[in-house]
């Protein structure tokens, strides 16, 4: 896992803003990546915040998976862009998503779900850019899209 991003000391008269940490799903994911998607646009300019400094930006790995059975290459796209964290997928984060499919959520969800609820790293959690904010109603995540 990589380590969070942490905002730069204030200076004086200057007011200290933390950088916000969004996590995109497989619909913003699919957004950022295809150029003909009307919220590519959108995706392009976070990104390019993300780029400055303003905020960071993390994928999991399972809803790029997703992404990439409906979109081939969307995963290696993503991938190779800088500014971009992608969550891993591994046993502790299979233990707990299990939970959240089992309680009816769709398996390209569940490890957003996951990223963006509070943890050790990220006591508050996380907000989560979706195109689908009802995907993700009765989870306890700030799901937010992009338009609004």
């Amino acid at each position: 896992m990589t380590a969070p991003v942490h905002p730069a000391p204030a200076t004086p008269g200057s007011r200290a803003t933390a950088p916000i940490a969004v996590v995109l799903d497989h619909t913003t994911a699919t957004a950022l990546h295809d150029p003909h998607n009307p919220f590519h646009k959108a995706m392009e300019q976070l990104y390019d915040e993300a780029s400055k400094g303003f905020g960071a930006l993390y994928v999991p790995a399972l809803c790029l998976t997703a992404a990439d059975a409906c979109h081939p290459g969307l995963l290696a796209s993503i991938n190779s862009r800088r500014f971009i964290q992608i969550e891993a997928f591994d046993t502790a984060v299979a233990l707990t998503t299990t939970g959240i499919q089992y309680a009816g959520y769709s398996w390209a969800a569940i490890h957003a779900i996951h990223a963006a609820r509070p943890s050790a790293d990220f006591p508050t959690g996380r907000c989560l850019l979706t195109l689908t904010p009802e995907l993700y109603e009765g989870t306890g995540v700030h799901a937010f899209h992009p338009d609004r």
